[in-house]
């Protein structure tokens, strides 16, 4: 599964590929949102834009999120080209973030580096196959009928 590490919480967290960013950081309980997204938030809609993060792409080029968002484009006109809503962006491959890049990280360079150093498990491309149940077979009925209808 693809792994998101989360450098300012100091966090690797897995998910399967196409997950919501915002929504997997909520359910691992890492805070996304500063102090005015906790007092109120659009709920994942991108109206808000309260859940920005900041994305390191591996040097490798693959694309860890999926691309920009219509909404992202016009939300995040004025800001760094690598913030994104976490609440637009799905998870593609294992992905390094830092989250409220708004605040200073304290040694964030260094925090930053290290992250980076350490290597990222690419994780499977797709969700596991699920079988289907097998159908249970009918059970042939041996009740026997006395003479007036009833077993």
């Amino acid at each position: 599964m693809p792994v998101i590490r989360f450098v300012r919480e100091g966090r690797d967290v897995t998910c399967y590929p196409g997950e919501n960013l915002r929504e997997v950081a909520l359910r691992e309980g890492v805070e996304i949102y500063g102090l005015k997204g906790k007092l109120g938030n659009c709920g994942g809609c991108g109206q808000c834009i309260t859940c920005f993060v900041a994305v390191e792409e591996p040097a490798t080029g693959a694309a860890t999120l999926t691309p920009r968002t219509v909404v992202e484009e016009r939300k995040l006109l004025k800001r760094p080209g690598n913030w994104r809503l976490a609440c637009q962006a799905l998870v593609q491959h294992s992905v390094i973030v830092v989250t409220r890049p708004q605040v200073a990280l304290q040694d964030g360079d260094r925090r930053l580096a290290e992250a980076q150093q350490q290597p990222l498990p690419e994780g499977p491309t797709s969700w596991p196959a699920v079988e289907a149940p097998a159908e249970p077979e009918e059970e042939a009925s041996t009740t026997t009928t006395t003479g007036e209808g009833r077993p």
